[in-house]
């Protein structure tokens, strides 16, 4: 028998400004993710409500929650998911195209910011994990996003490589005006958020303004 009703997140109450970048912290199961993925709108909340800029984010149509994602958020994750048949460049102007334009002269300026404007026409396998991973920034960038999410983006790189990627990262974000908001388990990426909120068995422990 199921010995009660598990809340992956509980009682959240948060404010979030233009431009923070955050980084949510706690062990497996504290309800990260989740929330992560509420605020993304990949998941639904069972009560309570979602404001983004001051409008109400739909919940109950899928339609509509995927037209808001694709208009709103970028997303950065742990594994690159770049399409290896297409380069740097065509990877960029792929999404570019799904979100309704195609800027070349955006794309390879979105390169520049990351640092990769002498890769643009190799393809993902033929450079680093974290030239990969610096290639997914600037694509979660080229639809323009008010919002840019991560799941353990640096899960997959060594520390020096991933004290690089969050560098290229917050540069880009700043030039952006981009308010971002990393799940992590890693401590060192605490040095790079302006807020670092620790979760635990869905409730927040704390939330600290940190520059």
């Amino acid at each position: 028998m199921a010995s009660g009703v598990v809340k992956a997140l509980d009682g959240i109450n948060l404010n979030i400004e233009r431009g923070e970048r955050i980084v949510l912290l706690g062990p497996s199961g504290s309800g990260k993710t989740t929330l992560l993925n509420c605020v993304g709108a990949l998941d639904s909340p069972t009560s309570g409500k979602y404001l983004f800029d001051g409008v109400d984010v739909p919940r109950e149509k899928s339609e509509e929650m995927t037209t808001f994602r694709r208009e709103n958020i970028g997303y950065v994750f742990q594994f690159f998911n770049l399409l290896q048949d297409l380069t740097v460049l065509e990877n960029i102007l792929l999404i570019q195209e799904l979100s309704g334009y195609k800027n070349r002269e955006r794309a390879i300026e979105l390169l520049k910011l990351v640092g990769l404007e002498e890769e643009i026409d190799r393809f993902p396998a033929e450079i680093s994990g974290g030239q990969q991973q610096r290639v997914a920034i600037a694509r979660s960038l080229a639809k323009r996003p008010k919002l840019l999410l991560g799941d353990e983006l640096t899960g997959n790189l060594d520390s020096k490589t991933s004290g690089m990627v969050m560098e290229v990262l917050v540069r880009a974000c700043k030039k952006e005006n981009i308010t971002t908001i990393l799940v992590t388990h890693d401590e060192n990426l605490t040095d790079y958020a302006t807020r670092v909120i620790r979760l635990d068995s869905g409730k927040i422990t704390s939330d600290e303004v940190t520059s």
